[in-house]
């Protein structure tokens, strides 16, 4: 009985990780995958298959143009198969190239200019920016913008966690934190960056309790951390978290709303290329790089905060669709813009050798990329860990 509860509570777990996981998934992608497919229909190319997901087809229907749209059995990503994308022809019996004829190449994206190919190319990217955009414009409209001054949690204890710094020097929960060392503190970020500055340190706190003041005197614990340059540093800690306030929203005019939400859209943007970079330059560890497995686990916890919470989710990630897309490796979109910014100068394009052999680097790249974060994933969930207890 105890082993078939424990196997009911993982079910349990993986249909409240995976349900939200595939939901966001396939709208994202079907979001990606219809930039491309507009684009490609306004450039008069003739779009033959529209599949979420790969392998097996689940189920499917033609449209009035003749584009297979179906779902496909292996729900993790999606594609647009246009007609001539290769630049030949195959004959099903003989499996030789044959030319175009006239009326195929009207619709054929491989005879079409090399600003329209762009286009198409850059549309699905493109479109998961405009999504966050409308995404975040809705919420601003109908939910409101959060007031700054209630995103600001007063100093007030909420929880202590037991035989820490905190719950040894006597806090307790409903303790207002007015002043450290002399410095007088108001909001919880304030508390938070003074600590942070005094591991292993004794300290002198003025609490107000029941309305009374109290002083307390204790050593702040630590742990192991990073600094803004990437050193390695002591960070102070007290044990205690912030007692959650209710946050105020203002609702903004469609107009403001669009406006902040290009911004917001940005901000996260240059957010996630700043942490790009510093990864590369050794500022930040690449283990906190997640992959599928690690947004899943994030998709369902922001689904049990809220539909507002998973639709702002939606949103972030589809600018990190977007903008990893655009990363010009071969495979992903931006592969291919940098192929065409080459014919641009070039003036015809690279020849199938070299397209072939840029093809195979990112697949590789692609694949290395999908082990790791695999790797981190596995060490973040503790699966290892995991395994091992089964055997000890």
């Amino acid at each position: 009985m105890d082993v078939l509860t424990i196997i009911l509570s993982k079910l349990s777990f993986i249909w409240e990780i995976g349900v939200p996981f595939l939901v966001a998934l396939t709208l994202l992608v079907f979001v990606h995958e219809l930039g491309h497919y507009m684009v490609a229909r306004w450039c008069d190319v003739k779009v033959e298959v529209f599949s979420i997901g790969f392998g097996p087809e689940l189920k499917g229907w033609n449209d009035r143009q003749g584009t297979r749209w179906k779902i496909s059995a292996l729900p993790l990503g999606g594609y647009v198969k246009m007609f001539g994308e290769s630049g030949s022809l195959l004959e099903n019996d003989t499996e030789e190239e044959r030319d175009f004829t006239p009326e195929e190449q009207k619709v054929s994206f491989y005879h079409k200019s090399l600003l329209q190919r762009s286009a198409i190319v850059f549309a699905g990217p493109f479109i998961n920016f405009v999504f966050a955009v409308i995404v975040f414009a809705g919420l601003f409209t109908f939910l409101g913008v959060p007031d700054p001054v209630s995103q600001k949690p007063l100093a007030i204890v909420g929880k202590v966690s037991a035989g820490s710094a905190a719950d040894v020097g006597g806090l307790m929960s409903g303790d207002q934190i007015v002043n450290i060392d002399g410095n007088r503190i108001i909001y919880f970020s304030e508390l938070q960056r003074l600590i942070r500055e005094r591991p292993d340190t004794d300290i002198s706190i003025t609490i107000i309790r029941a309305g009374e003041d109290l002083k307390l005197d204790l050593v702040t614990g630590s742990k192991n951390g990073k600094n803004s340059s990437g050193k390695s540093v002591k960070i102070g800690l007290l044990g205690i978290s912030v007692l959650a306030s209710k946050i105020k929203y203002e609702r903004q005019n469609p107009l403001v709303a669009i406006g902040l939400a290009v911004e917001r859209t940005f901000a996260f943007t240059a957010r996630i290329l700043i942490y790009i970079w510093d990864i590369i330059t050794a500022k930040q560890s690449a283990e906190e790089l997640g992959g599928v497995l690690r947004i899943a686990q994030i998709s369902g916890q922001v689904a049990e905060l809220g539909i507002a919470s998973f639709v702002s989710f939606l949103a972030i990630l589809s600018i990190n669709l977007g903008l990893i897309n655009l990363f010009p490796i071969p495979l992903l979109d931006g592969g291919h813009l940098a192929f065409y910014v080459i014919e641009a100068v070039r003036g015809r394009p690279l020849g199938p050798r070299a397209q072939e052999f840029g093809f195979k680097v990112g697949l590789a790249l692609v694949g290395g990329l999908f082990l790791f974060v695999t790797w981190n994933d596995l060490v973040y969930l503790k699966f290892f860990e995991a395994i091992a207890n089964i055997f000890t």
